[in-house]
């Protein structure tokens, strides 16, 4: 069977890869260069978070192990309070529950040379310019504007949160597509390898060997509304994102009209981390202002004929760490019902939305709570009395209490059952603290049998 898929990107590779293992004859229409050659020149975002969902979509796939060549280890949240202190909020109970930084470009050279190997036939500067579904032809135009025709009975869209697909199915039906704008922007800058920096500035930042600060963990500067936050990468520079509001009162973009007025807002916002990002001027006026939108859509798939899959069916905000997480794990799911039913696209792709659609739903939203934690809650006392008190809980009875954090990240659990036991668990901890700040309060016997008798036992859960 003939799979025509439209995006080369991360989802795109790597369920090519899958589909082609399985023994689907597979070509791909990327509209960008071969980043092999060219130089990679995709999203804005340069490093991503790679969890246990995507390990195991890549340990399906046999690239788990070359991956890891290019990962850094996070093992939780560096927290960097105004006055410059810092402290680490670790993402699981120890160095088995770590999240991992990836380069974006590196992963998605990885991911195409896989998929070759596989056999599949990439087709770079190939834009989708529309799509005739009665007639199951679409048409692409090269890099030079050169039309063409192909015959594709069965089209995927792996396009990214602007895919072309969606959009030529929306001419063809109504997908119910909503698009929610987050209302705040983001934009990167970097911290180069500590070797770069002068000895004074890393003796007074804890230098790392070749990192100017602690590389394993995800660095947040949290201040309230707002924040930065810094991703390692393996030569030892850090990406930097700061994301503010889009419009409105200072601090936002509309406030910061330039690289000058971004650096006294640092210098007065940032004061530790300014001096760490050497070419700040340069970095602040040369990266574009990303925007942050949450991408609804109540159909999927056009029957039999077109599906769209990752960020092209639904996209969300970077802030729980799992857009291609969520991605990648879309593409074991369909690989598999797939080679289930190969010559039944129709049920295939309905059954792919049937089970997909609630846990992409449920990521959206668990993301969009997780910014508003990362910015305010991490410093607030009433959520750290919170989490520690969910921490005692799993320690004490771990079959019935698991933070939604690690449920998310370091198990298989659907992302709908996280949360909704999510909030359970949450009103339960409210209840236990009745608004007071002093864990050392709280009878931990009698909340685990509260905890016991309130909730039922998780489900078997399924590490990697």
């Amino acid at each position: 069977m003939a799979i025509t898929l439209i995006g080369g990107g991360l989802v795109g590779a790597l369920l090519a890869q899958q589909l082609a293992r399985r023994g689907f004859s597979v070509e791909v229409f990327e509209k960008r260069p071969d980043p092999r050659v060219s130089g990679f020149a995709g999203g804005r975002s340069i490093n991503l978070a790679l969890a246990e969902r995507g390990l195991q979509a890549l340990r399906t796939a046999g690239l788990a192990d070359d991956v890891m060549q290019r990962a850094v280890m996070m093992r939780g949240r560096m927290v960097h309070t105004r006055d410059g202190r810092s402290g680490l909020q670790r993402y699981g109970v120890d160095d088995s529950e770590v999240i991992w930084s990836v380069s974006r470009g590196a992963l998605n050279m990885l991911l195409l040379d896989a998929a070759e190997a596989a056999g599949v036939r990439f087709h770079f500067g190939h834009g989708l310019v529309n799509a005739d579904f009665e007639a199951q032809r679409i048409r692409l135009a090269d890099e030079h504007g050169v039309e063409r025709d192909i015959d594709a009975p069965v089209v995927i869209g792996a396009d990214g949160a602007g895919s072309a697909l969606r959009a030529a199915l929306m001419r063809h039906a109504d997908l119910g597509e909503r698009v929610e704008p987050l209302g705040h922007a983001y934009k990167e800058l970097e911290i180069p390898p500590a070797q770069r920096l002068s000895p004074d500035l890393l003796r007074n930042s804890g230098g790392h060997d070749q990192f100017a600060l602690e590389p394993h963990a995800l660095h947040i500067w949290p201040r309230g509304g707002y924040m930065c936050i810094a991703l390692p990468n393996t030569e030892g520079s850090f990406t930097v994102t700061m994301f503010l509001p889009a419009h409105g009162a200072h601090p936002s973009f509309d406030t910061l009209p330039d690289a000058a007025a971004a650096e006294r807002f640092f210098a007065d916002d940032f004061p530790d981390l300014l001096p760490l990002i050497p070419d700040f001027r340069g970095d602040y006026g040369s990266h574009p202002v990303g925007t942050l939108s949450t991408l609804y859509l109540d159909r999927w798939h056009l029957d039999g004929r077109a599906l769209l899959i990752g960020d092209a069916a639904h996209a969300i905000v970077p802030f729980h760490g799992q857009g291609m997480n969520c991605g990648f794990e879309d593409t074991v799911v369909l690989a598999r019902l797939l080679a289930e039913a190969p010559n039944d696209t129709a049920d295939v792709f309905a059954e792919f939305q049937r089970i997909r659609q609630p846990n992409a739903n449920a990521i959206a939203a668990m993301a969009l709570e997780n910014y508003i934690e990362m910015r305010d809650s991490v410093a607030d006392p009433h959520y750290l009395a919170k989490r520690e008190l969910g921490a005692r809980l799993a320690d004490r009875a771990p079959e019935h209490f698991m933070a939604r954090y690690r449920m998310v990240t370091f198990t298989h659990l659907p992302y709908r059952y996280a949360m909704d036991r999510g909030r359970a668990q949450d009103q339960l901890l409210e209840q236990l603290l009745r608004g007071s700040t002093d864990v050392e309060s709280v009878n931990l016997e009698a909340a685990v049998t509260a905890l016991r008798a309130t909730l039922p036992p998780l489900p078997e859960l399924r590490h990697g």
